[in-house]
C-alpha cells in the first residue's frame, strides 16, 4: 500500500479527486477517489484512496429511473425559468424567508425553488 503524505495545511482529503469524462471528453479512465475516517481509534492513519475503472452500465434504464430522470429534467427546467421570472422574485424571496427557519424549511433559495415547483410538478402528476 502506498504512503500519503499530506502537504501542510491539508489534514484529510475525501471525495472524488479526479473522475472518468462523459463520452467524449477528455479525461482519465479512472476515478480516484480519497476517504477519511472519522470513528474514534487510535491509528491516526484513517486516510485511504481507492482507484476505480470507468464502468459502463449494462442494464436496461427500470421505469421508474426514466420517470426520475424525466422528473428532474422538468423541475430543473421550471428552477431555472422561475428563478429569472421577475414577476416571481420578491413574492418568492418573502416566501423563503418565511419559511427558512422551520422545520423543514429550506436554508437556500436554490433549495426553496426546487421544493416548490417539486411540488407543484408532483401535484401536475400524480395519479388520482
Amino acid at each position: 500500500m502506498a504512503k500519503v503524505e499530506w502537504s501542510a495545511g491539508i489534514d484529510s482529503v475525501s471525495g472524488a479527486l479526479s473522475k472518468p469524462g462523459k463520452n467524449g471528453q477528455h479525461s482519465c479512465n479512472k476515478m480516484l477517489l480519497g476517504t477519511h475516517r472519522t470513528a474514534p481509534t487510535e491509528s491516526d492513519k484513517c486516510n485511504r484512496l481507492y482507484l476505480r475503472k470507468k464502468t459502463k452500465r449494462t442494464s436496461v434504464l427500470s421505469q421508474d429511473e426514466i420517470t426520475a430522470r424525466i422528473r428532474f429534467s422538468a423541475v430543473a427546467a421550471a428552477v431555472a425559468t422561475r428563478s429569472k421570472d421577475l414577476t416571481k422574485i420578491a413574492a418568492d424571496r418573502q416566501a423563503f424567508l418565511e419559511q427558512k427557519d422551520t422545520a423543514g424549511g429550506r436554508k437556500t433559495m436554490k433549495g426553496y425553488l426546487w421544493k416548490v415547483e417539486g411540488q407543484a410538478y408532483d401535484a401536475q402528476h400524480s395519479q388520482g
